[in-house]
């Protein structure tokens, strides 16, 4: 074709439009994907994900960034404050203070009361503290002096040589374990504040003791998650000391989670699929978790064992996330999986709502769709990248990220077990870990109570200072009664 320098000047032109507009779709899709995807959030507007493939509905003269801060901002509700009547107990005791005029002090026979206004503030009192003192009188019996004196006997101590109360003892294990309180920043506040010197060595070795007569009550909470049907695992790393060494060992505690019931953290010095066998043994039923390979390591050392293993969505949306950058196909998964997260939204606003009818209706055509899409990109993209890691991964699991539609008793992730860690992973950041392997396993028993109170709504304070006293007369065949389960079905049924 013969072009003439006008002609080649208009081509000339197209070209650098078209790189200019390439240039723009290229910086808008970077500017919405870093916006939906960023590291404070996984979710995903569907029309926000749609202005990053279009360009019709964006005036190609304003700034990606801008029109994205306009549309976020105006999305963004205003947070509502509830009233002080509503966000505070109502069984807290009330202190009224009445405030008369000065006019009806000095003469109150001149009025009549027509009512009143009233005003609320919230106030505190300080933790104090206070010594006990027990006395047991003795006496002898009148009519014969040389008989023995009657004493009342002494009440056992919940650490036997100790002056720990049940409640001073409650008061260092929600601050460590639910405050996230180091023991030596304990010991600060108490001698400065309140003028009380405990040493940390002191309150370490308290810990450690009441963790070693708690172990009855965790060994049937054990038991709670074994007669489950349902379990969801995870496991999270703890540093260790080793003593001696001076340096850190690599821990891991591990969380079962039977949701609805019972937390259980078992305390391990390593990751492999041993750590399974005290707690799985026995159990029959389905086991949700990541994808990491001691699950099915346990499954081959165990072949008779009666278990099911299920996936997690947030797992492989993870993946997803990962590559969000990569290329719009992980944009795209991301938004057929928030299609799955909508449903079981809907679910948990309508529990009446059978389950598993309504995933089979609306959550299967999902993933059939999801599944299809999967298997058609493999092949584009290497295996190596993000997105090819994020498909891989998603497809090794496939039959096992389904198995959830088939059970109205399961959740879509392991979402709730990781929530179960999260007071470890805070705690983590102010003690920074363990001071010996012993102190993990003392750990565990402290989490296990405190997380599965947290979990079935119970107030860990007085959970405590009801069970420690009885500790001194519990046996293996009562600890089950005292199990945060039971003693709130008890409660209840009071």
């Amino acid at each position: 074709m013969d072009l003439t320098a006008k002609n080649f000047n208009s081509m000339a032109a197209q070209i650098t439009q078209l790189k200019a507009e390439n240039r723009f779709l290229k910086l808008k899709l970077q500017a919405v994907l870093g916006k939906l995807f960023g590291k404070s959030s996984e979710k995903i507007s569907p029309d926000q994900l749609m202005l990053a493939f279009g360009v019709d509905s964006v005036d190609p003269e304003t700034p990606a960034a801008e029109a994205e801060v306009e549309e976020v901002a105006s999305s963004r509700k205003k947070r509502k404050h509830k009233p002080l009547s509503e966000r505070i107990p109502a069984d807290l005791p009330v202190e009224e203070v009445v405030i008369e005029p000065e006019e009806v002090l000095a003469d109150p026979e001149a009025f009549k009361r027509i009512g009143e206004e009233v005003t609320e503030e919230l106030d505190v009192v300080p933790t104090k503290f206070f010594k006990r003192r027990i006395v047991r009188p003795k006496y002898v019996r009148k009519a014969d002096r040389s008989l023995p004196p009657v004493v009342a006997p002494a009440p056992k101590r919940i650490i036997e040589n100790s002056y720990a109360s049940a409640g001073l003892l409650a008061n260092i294990v929600l601050g460590k374990y639910v405050d996230h309180l180091p023991l030596y920043r304990q010991a600060q506040i108490n001698k400065t504040r309140f003028g009380v010197e405990i040493s940390r060595q002191t309150m370490a070795d308290w810990m450690y003791r009441l963790a070693q007569m708690l172990a009855m009550i965790y060994e049937a909470m054990r038991e709670e998650i074994r007669s489950s049907t349902y379990l969801q695992i995870d496991e999270t790393p703890v540093r260790y000391q080793n003593p001696g060494s001076g340096k850190c060992g690599q821990g891991y505690l591990w969380p079962y989670h039977a949701p609805g019931k019972t937390v259980f953290f078992e305390w391990h010095t390593g990751r492999a699929s041993e750590c399974l066998d005290k707690t799985l043994n026995g159990f029959k039923g389905i086991v949700q978790s990541d994808g990491y390979s001691a699950y099915g390591a346990y499954k081959k050392r165990h072949p008779q064992a009666q278990i099911e293993y299920a996936a997690c969505w947030a797992h492989a949306r993870r993946k997803f996330h990962e590559a969000r950058n990569e290329s719009p196909f992980a944009a795209q998964m991301l938004l057929e999986i928030q299609g799955l997260y909508k449903i079981e939204a809907d679910l948990r606003d309508n529990p009446k709502l059978d389950r598993r009818v309504v995933r089979q209706e609306k959550s299967v055509p999902i993933l059939q769709r999801i599944g299809l899409q999967l298997r058609a990109e493999q092949a584009v993209h290497r295996p190596k990248s993000q997105t090819g890691k994020a498909i891989g991964y998603t497809l090794n699991l496939w039959d096992k990220l389904l198995l959830y539609t088939e059970h109205a008793q399961m959740e879509i992730d392991n979402n709730l077990v990781e929530n179960a860690i999260r007071p470890t992973a805070i705690g983590k950041k102010n003690w920074l870990f363990f001071g010996s392997a012993d102190a993990g396993h003392s750990s565990a028993i402290h989490y296990t109570l405190l997380e599965t109170c947290r979990k079935l709504g119970i107030n860990p304070n007085e959970y405590l200072r009801d069970i420690l006293p009885r500790l001194p007369h519990m046996t293996n065949r009562t600890a089950k009664d005292y199990t945060p389960a039971t003693w709130k079905a008890s409660r209840e049924n009071q």
